[in-house]
């Protein structure tokens, strides 16, 4: 998404609202809103509080209840994302009793803040809280009632299993994203979210070790993804790096190596050469390779991963040696070894302090 330029328009359409006095309008509210929406996608959580609170206090003056309460679950996002979790708790709590007065305790709102909640509490620990407030969620999300929408049902089926997967259930998380599944299945329009879910699934599969079905998934999620217009994207070369991986665990090895080397292509030209997303699949692929008896080139990509690692962590970092050590056991296998590149600043004022210690020894008497 391009953030930067949606920001830019947006802070044209408040200055604008500032110039014609039209501040503290339901307008500007929303416009403030989108603004908040804008700044939490770039990660700058305390601007879009501070945005929040304006609108909050527009809305409450013109008394519109409803929107004031889905603000205050934006703002215990916003605190959330800041790590001030008390705060939060008491936003979404907020929050919850509007929804609750209003919808009535059965209401999708009512289990979207549950899930918040339960968000909250598994990021501090407190996983028997979080599970109580996945549960609550759940039974309204079972419940089936006219004003609730597919997606509302299957969206929130899906943010539940994904702290069941935090929380290492991942059977429980499973079953809650193929009740999602089924609900998006044969919903006209909603190919791109069924392939999300289809990723997931995979994932669990994998983690479970059931690589067969991991694949399968992963496959019909990619089969998705190449449908739009815009082929190569990190997503795609994300997805394919799973499904390479779920090929190694069913030790096809071919067929491994040659989705790596797509997602490396995809990786290379949206992330970057020497992005670290792009170096995990290319050292996946050189695990292909090293496995498939393809040694020489195996060692190729290491010595370049090893390089960038070198050039950006420094030559005593924990995963520069994991690294060196990696590509030394490959070097013993060929009988070669590796020469050692200094790309530290410290490595070279140590070598040019040593020369210049080594041109002004004492003679010799």
């Amino acid at each position: 998404m391009q953030f930067s330029e949606a920001e830019e328009l947006c802070a044209h359409a408040l200055m604008i609202h500032s110039e014609h006095g039209t501040k503290g309008t339901l307008k500007e509210a929303s416009d403030r809103r989108l603004m908040a929406l804008i700044l939490a996608g770039k990660g700058d959580h305390e601007a879009a509080l501070e945005n929040l609170g304006l609108a909050r206090v527009t809305l409450q003056a013109h008394r519109k209840e409803i929107e004031v309460a889905v603000v205050d679950s934006s703002i215990g996002d916003s605190y959330l994302a800041l790590g001030r979790y008390e705060e939060a708790i008491l936003a979404y709590h907020k929050a919850l009793a509007v929804f609750k007065l209003v919808h009535g305790e059965g209401h999708t709102t009512v289990a979207s803040v549950y899930v918040s909640l339960a968000d909250l509490h598994m990021r501090t620990g407190r996983f028997r809280e979080a599970k109580t407030h996945c549960e609550n969620a759940l039974l309204i999300y079972g419940r089936h009632r006219a004003d609730h929408s597919n997606d509302e049902i299957s969206t929130g089926l899906t943010e539940i299993a994904g702290l069941f997967e935090s929380m290492g259930e991942y059977n429980q998380a499973l079953s809650l994203l193929q009740r999602a599944l089924e609900i998006l299945e044969n919903t006209p329009g909603q190919q791109s979210a069924v392939g999300g879910i289809e990723a997931q699934i995979g994932v669990l599969f994998h983690l479970l070790g059931k690589y067969e079905e991991a694949y399968m998934f992963f496959k019909r999620a990619v089969s998705k993804l190449r449908f739009g217009n815009n082929r190569k994207t990190w997503p795609l070369g994300m997805l394919l790096n799973q499904m390479g991986l779920a090929c190694m665990g069913l030790n096809a090895l071919w067929d491994a190596a040659e989705i790596f080397e797509e997602a490396r292509t995809i990786a290379e030209e949206v992330r970057g050469p020497h992005h670290p997303d792009t170096l995990d699949i290319i050292s996946n692929l050189a695990g292909a390779y090293d496995a498939m008896g393809r040694t020489d080139d195996a060692i190729t990509l290491l010595e370049v991963i090893l390089e960038v690692k070198e050039e950006r962590l420094g030559t005593v970092h924990p995963d520069v040696e994991d690294e060196r050590q990696r590509l030394t056991e490959l070097l013993k296998e060929t009988g070669r070894s590796h020469v050692r590149k200094l790309s530290t600043l410290q490595d070279l004022l140590s070598t040019k302090q040593s020369s210049k210690f080594q041109g002004h020894q004492a003679p010799v008497k």
